[in-house]
């Protein structure tokens, strides 16, 4: 038998079935330069979970947690942000009622600024007796290139080629992430990069984006087949 996407199923369809792991994608809806969509992050995730947990029995896939910890993109009208500390506690009360239903929880996460409030709840859920694991979509490589640049463009390329405008395509501060990581904390993205990218998307092209997609799949294949390995 086939997993299920939350979405579209049954409750009677969910109870019969096996019911061994829910994966639930994490993403923002914040700016992603004059180019890209406010939602390449979730839509990211959406992909990779869903290629990933394709067909396996026993599998949920939940709908996404579309906003997410955005702070640092806050000065960009459009952006979204609940914070981290109502991430966290968003992500505790999903996990303790999935737990009633579902022996083990992951969470895929397509955004960085997630991370604080993820590895809070994970701590939190385990301390419970709760089964929750996370996944962050991150390629090898990519420390240059850490918002907006050539690796999401092209990832958006492969996933949504009409909703990248590619005329308004510009580089922002291309210096690495470890060097701006100081200012991001202290000024937001704005200041250190007024049209948002943190990169260059010069080069991106769909034929890229479907390699890292490949890549990222592949990643998080591994994760799933390790964490349903045990019967």
């Amino acid at each position: 038998m086939s997993g299920f996407i939350l979405s579209t199923a049954r409750w009677p369809e969910v109870e019969a079935g096996p019911r061994r792991l829910l994966v639930v994608p994490l993403g923002s809806l914040e700016q992603h330069g004059p180019h890209l969509p406010m939602d390449t992050d979730t839509r990211i995730a959406c992909f990779v979970a869903a290629r990933a947990c394709g067909g396996r029995a026993g599998v949920g896939l939940a709908p996404p947690v579309a906003i997410g910890a955005s702070g640092e993109h806050a000065d960009f009208p459009g952006t979204l942000s609940i914070g981290t500390d109502a991430l966290a506690l968003v992500l505790v009360e999903l996990g303790r009622h999935a737990s009633m239903h579902w022996p083990t929880m992951l969470l895929v996460n397509g955004h960085g600024g997630n991370g604080p409030a993820i590895a809070d709840a994970v701590a939190r859920l385990r301390a419970e007796g709760r089964e929750c694991h996370v996944w962050h979509a991150g390629l090898p490589g990519d420390g240059g290139d850490a918002h907006a640049g050539r690796t999401e463009t092209s990832l958006m390329l492969a996933l949504a080629p009409s909703e990248v405008l590619l005329d308004r395509a510009t580089a922002g501060d291309t210096r690495p992430i470890a060097e701006l990581i100081p200012e991001l904390r202290a000024h937001g993205v704005r200041k250190v990069s007024p049209n948002g990218v943190l990169g260059d998307p010069a080069g991106a092209s769909a034929a890229e984006g479907t390699r890292l997609l490949d890549l990222l799949v592949a990643n998080l294949t591994e994760t799933l087949d390790s964490l349903l390995a045990d019967p």
